[in-house]
């Protein structure tokens, strides 16, 4: 088993490695620097206001479109969505890869819910919103699936490639959070700064102990 991981190919792959870890220095500062600034508030920002819903929220059918992203974050979504990555992984024989979508999503989930009580920003009156954990979620899925795409492509596309996919897969969601009346948009920004943060250094981390072993 130990050879087979140091074997596996990289859970973050050389050609990307710098610019997202660099990115994720700058992912912490943001998600920092956001949870100091909304400590304890209740209200939307002037960022936030022209980028609510109205009170009816979204209109059919993209309720139900937003309905189905945001189930995708939920624990029984997210469950069913790491178990087949994983599995996934592990039949492609990607044991980091495996391991960074569970320690990962892990640590995600675990500190976007942490940090929740900590800032103490509500929305609709008593519901913790910062940061969004179902933004940071997808994103931590985006950057995952990047790093395995990214395996085989040069650096530049592989750079592309990475971030566009965490934009769009984050962006979608915070959508759907959004509309949903769940967040509000920099809650969301938030939740994709965490995933920026915690996933590119877990898979360092991961690369460095598979390594070692």
């Amino acid at each position: 088993m130990r050879s087979a991981v140091r074997a596996a190919p990289p859970a973050l792959p050389v050609s990307v490695r710098t610019p997202v870890l660099v990115a994720a220095g700058l992912g912490l500062v943001v998600l920092v620097v956001l949870a100091v600034r909304f400590a304890g508030e209740s209200q939307p920002t002037a960022f936030d206001t022209p980028l609510l819903p109205g009170p009816d929220l979204l209109p059919d059918p993209w309720w139900y479109l937003a309905t189905a992203v945001d189930f995708v974050g939920e624990p029984a979504g997210s469950a069913i969505v790491i178990v087949l990555i994983t599995g996934g992984a592990l039949l492609a024989r990607r044991p980091r890869t495996a391991v960074l979508t569970l320690v990962g999503c892990g640590l995600t989930v675990a500190v976007t819910s942490l940090l929740k009580p900590i800032t103490g920003r509500t929305i609709h009156g008593h519901f913790l919103s910062y940061p969004s954990g179902h933004t940071a979620f997808a994103t931590a899925l985006a950057l995952i699936g990047a790093f395995v795409l990214a395996d085989r492509l040069h650096r530049a596309a592989a750079i592309t490639l990475t971030l566009t996919l965490a934009l769009i897969c984050g962006a979608l969601m915070a959508w759907a959070e959004v509309g949903l009346g769940a967040h509000y948009p920099t809650d969301t920004i938030g939740g994709f700064a965490a995933a920026l943060a915690i996933v590119p250094a877990t898979a360092f981390a991961i690369d460095r102990v598979a390594v070692r072993l």
